[in-house]
């Protein structure tokens, strides 16, 4: 069994996210991004290229950009892999979680939810949160 992470998006996002990752947990698991929309290649035919060699063993995890976009609509039709997630919305620290908390084993639902639920508390109005902090410091 082997691990495929697939970063999609519209554009260059995929791409940026794979380099950064790959620059912060190098070597860690194979990742793939697509770039959708720069060519006149089909995103179907991109994933399909991706996807040739997965097995009914192996897992694949893709993050894509947008839950209502053409680009995670594509990959809804893969579901039916066994072993095929969807985690939409994607940003570092989503992405770092998951590939870090990946092993030998297939990765459970409630690993994928936690590491969701931790990447939305990293979405913060840094002045509110700057703020609230200066705030709450001045009553200690």
């Amino acid at each position: 069994m082997k691990h495929k992470v697939i970063i999609a998006s519209h554009r260059k996002f995929a791409e940026g996210l794979k380099d950064t990752l790959e620059y912060i947990v190098p070597g860690t698991v194979e990742i793939s991004a697509i770039s959708a929309y720069l060519t006149n290649i089909p995103i179907k035919e991109e994933i399909n290229r991706i996807l040739k060699d997965i097995t009914e063993n192996d897992e694949v995890i893709v993050f894509t950009d947008m839950l209502g976009g053409s680009v995670n609509q594509a990959f809804t039709g893969y579901l039916a892999h066994p072993h095929f997630h969807i985690i939409t919305g994607m940003n570092l620290p989503v992405l770092m979680s998951v590939i870090l908390s990946l092993t030998e084993d297939y990765i459970t639902a409630d690993t994928i939810r936690s590491a969701v639920s931790e990447a939305q508390e990293q979405l913060i109005y840094v002045n509110d949160f700057i703020a609230n902090k200066t705030i709450g410091e001045e009553d200690e």
